[in-house]
C-alpha cells in the first residue's frame, strides 16, 4: 500500500514540477512578447529598430501637451518615428513665399508622355505635370498636393493615379490602363505647396482650432465648459482620461459642480481668424483650391483590349498600399485585390448576413453604411434606442433571419452635436468586449475628426485599436474585420483649414501602414471617391456607398473561386 502511496506522491510531485515549468515558460513567453505580436506592428523590421537606435538625431518635433509624457516601448518609438518620416512633406526653400510666386494651376500644365504610342489594357501611362507660378515662371521646388485620375465618361469608368514629386516643380503621374477605349486624363491642384506649409503650421500650433464642450448638471443647475485632448494650464480641469486605453481627454472644471456630474459631449465650434492676410491668398476657391490643371497637348489615349483575358494572372493578394486598388467600370467598382460580388438585391444581402452580428464603429461616413443597409433591406428594422439623430448608437434587427446591425461613434475627439457622456466609448474598449467568431463582423473607420491634431494623437488612437484588433483575432480568428479608409471631400477656404484632403491623406497613409500585415480587410473609400465622376463629398453619393457596401459584403461572404 505504501508503494501505491509513494507512486501517487511521486506523480503529484512530477505534475507540480511540470506545472511550474509550463508557468515559467508562459511567463517568459509573455515577457518576450514584443509589440510585433501584442500590438501588431509587424511591418517594422529589426533593421528598422537597429537603424533607429544608431541614429544620433531623431525627428525633432514640438511636443504636444500630455503626449510628451507618453511611455513608448522601443518598437513603438521606432514605429512613430518611421510613420512621421514617411509622411514628411517637402518644404519650400525659403521660409516665406509671396502669393505671386506660389503655384498657379492656370499657368501650370501637363503632358502625356508618348501619347501616340500603342497602348493596351494593363500598360502603364505616364503623365508629366509642370508647375508654374502666377507670373508664369516654372516652379523650382515641389510640395504641391495633387489628385489625378483617368476616366471614360461614356463607360462610367475611372481609376486614380499615383503621383511622384520630383522636388523641382515637376510631378510624374502613373496610371494603370485597366479598360479599353478612349481614356482621358484629369489632374487637379488641391493645394499649392505654400498652402500646405500653412496647414502644417496650424496642425502643430493650433490643434485647438476645433473646440469641444461638455454639459454638467445636478438637479436644476447646469454648467458648460470647454474640453479637448489637452487644455492650457492654470485652470482646474476634470481628467476624463480613459482608464483602459490611456486616451487623454480633459474639460475645464465647472465652478460649482463636480466632474462626476458630466452628462454630455458636443462640438463647441471652429476658431476664426487663423490666417494672416497673405496666408489667406493661398486658400481661394476659384483660384488655387481643387482647380483643374489642363493639358498642353492631347489629354487622352486610345487603349486596345488584350488579345485574351486571363483573370487567374491578376494579383489578388490584399495589400492596402496597392495602387490603384481598383477601378470603376459601368459604375461598378472592380477591386484588384479581391473579388467583388454585386449585391444588387436585398435578398442577396439578407442571405449574406443571416445569423450574423455586424458592428460598425467610427464616424458619420460609416454611419452611411448603417443607413444604406437599413433602408435597402426591408426586413432590417431599426430599433428605436432614443438616441440623438445622426449621433447614435443605432441598432437594426431582422428577427426572421437573425441579423443584428449596430452602429456606434468613436470616442472623443468627435465633432457631433450632442453625445451622452455615458455613450462615449473608445473603439478599442468596444472590441475588447466582443467575443468574436465566424458570425461576427466588425467594420471600423476613424480619421476625419483627428485632422486638426498633431499626428501623434492619431497614431496613439490607432495603436490602441490595432492592439484590440490583434487580440480579437487571436481569440477568435474567424472574426471578419474590415477597415474603411478615408475619402476625399468638397473643399473651400474654411473647410480646408480643418478637414483638408491633405490632412485626410496623411492620416490615411498612417493608417494603411499601421494595419499592413494584419488579417484585416480594406474598403478603399479613398480611391473610390477620387476615381468617381461625381463631385467630391465628405458623405459620398449613394452609388459610391453602394459600391463600398459591395466591397464590404464581399469580405463577409467571399465568392467561391
Amino acid at each position: 500500500m505504501w508503494r501505491d502511496s509513494f507512486r501517487l506522491q511521486l506523480f503529484c510531485l512530477l505534475m507540480a514540477v511540470l506545472a511550474v515549468v509550463v508557468l515559467v515558460h508562459n511567463f517568459f513567453q509573455l515577457e518576450n512578447l514584443d509589440d510585433d505580436t501584442v500590438s501588431g506592428s509587424n511591418w517594422i523590421t529589426e533593421n528598422n529598430v537597429q537603424h533607429f537606435l544608431s541614429q544620433t538625431t531623431k525627428t525633432t518635433r514640438k511636443p504636444y501637451c500630455g503626449y510628451t509624457q507618453q511611455i513608448l516601448s522601443k518598437r513603438e518609438q521606432v514605429e512613430q518615428e518611421l510613420l512621421l518620416a514617411a509622411i514628411q512633406w517637402p518644404k519650400p526653400p525659403d521660409g516665406k513665399i509671396a502669393f505671386a510666386q506660389s503655384t498657379d494651376p492656370t499657368h501650370s500644365d501637363f503632358v502625356i508622355v508618348k501619347p501616340s504610342r500603342f497602348f493596351k489594357v494593363g500598360d502603364q501611362l505616364e503623365v508629366l505635370v509642370r508647375m508654374k507660378d502666377f507670373q508664369g515662371k516654372p516652379k523650382q521646388y515641389g510640395g504641391d498636393y495633387l489628385q489625378a485620375r483617368i476616366h471614360s465618361p461614356g463607360l462610367k469608368a475611372g481609376a486614380a493615379g499615383r503621383i511622384v514629386d520630383c522636388h523641382n516643380g515637376l510631378y510624374k503621374v502613373f496610371f494603370t490602363l485597366l479598360w479599353p477605349g478612349e481614356v482621358k486624363v484629369s489632374v487637379s491642384l488641391v493645394h499649392p505647396s505654400e498652402a500646405i506649409q500653412v496647414l502644417l503650421r496650424l496642425r502643430e500650433e493650433r490643434p485647438d482650432r476645433v473646440y469641444f464642450k461638455s454639459s454638467f448638471k445636478s438637479g436644476r443647475y447646469s454648467e458648460t465648459t470647454e474640453c479637448n485632448v489637452c487644455l492650457p494650464g492654470g485652470i482646474p480641469v476634470c481628467n476624463f482620461t480613459d482608464l483602459y486605453t490611456g486616451e487623454p481627454w480633459f474639460c475645464y472644471k465647472p465652478r460649482k459642480l463636480s466632474c462626476a456630474s458630466r452628462i454630455s459631449h458636443a462640438k463647441g465650434g471652429y476658431l476664426k481668424g487663423l490666417l494672416t492676410q497673405e496666408e489667406s491668398l493661398f486658400f481661394q476657391s476659384d483660384v488655387n483650391i481643387k482647380r483643374p490643371i489642363l493639358s498642353s497637348g492631347p489629354d487622352s489615349v486610345i487603349v486596345k483590349p488584350k488579345a485574351f483575358t486571363d483573370s487567374s494572372s491578376m494579383d489578388r493578394a490584399e495589400d492596402p498600399t496597392v495602387s490603384p486598388s481598383g477601378y470603376y467600370y459601368e459604375d461598378q467598382w472592380r477591386s484588384r485585390t479581391h473579388w467583388i460580388h454585386n449585391f444588387n438585391k436585398s435578398d442577396d444581402i439578407t442571405e449574406c448576413l443571416q445569423g450574423k452580428v455586424i458592428h460598425l464603429f467610427g464616424d458619420s461616413t460609416i454611419r452611411q453604411w448603417f443607413e444604406y443597409l437599413t433602408t435597402f433591406v426591408p426586413d432590417l428594422v431599426e430599433f428605436n434606442l432614443g438616441s440623438p439623430k445622426n449621433v447614435g448608437p443605432f441598432m437594426s434587427v431582422d428577427l426572421k433571419h437573425n441579423i443584428l446591425l449596430k452602429f456606434r461613434c468613436h470616442g472623443p475627439p468627435i465633432r457631433f452635436s450632442t453625445v451622452f457622456s455615458s455613450e462615449l466609448r473608445y473603439i478599442a474598449n468596444e472590441l475588447n468586449s466582443i467575443v468574436g467568431g465566424r458570425n461576427t463582423v466588425v467594420a471600423i473607420t476613424i480619421w476625419s475628426h483627428f485632422s486638426t491634431f498633431p499626428v501623434e494623437v492619431y497614431i496613439r488612437r490607432l495603436r490602441n485599436i490595432r492592439r484590440a484588433v490583434v487580440q480579437l483575432l487571436d481569440r477568435s480568428p474567424k472574426t471578419v474585420i474590415v477597415i474603411r479608409t478615408a475619402n476625399v471631400q468638397e473643399l473651400g477656404p474654411e473647410v480646408s483649414l480643418f478637414n483638408s484632403d491633405w490632412y485626410s491623406f496623411q492620416l490615411d497613409s498612417v493608417m494603411r501602414k499601421m494595419f499592413s500585415g494584419i488579417a484585416v480587410h480594406f474598403v478603399d473609400a479613398w480611391e473610390m471617391s477620387v476615381a468617381h465622376y461625381l463631385p467630391h463629398n465628405l458623405h459620398p453619393n449613394e452609388i459610391i456607398v453602394k459600391n463600398q457596401i459591395d466591397a464590404f459584403l464581399s469580405y463577409v461572404c467571399p465568392l467561391q473561386t
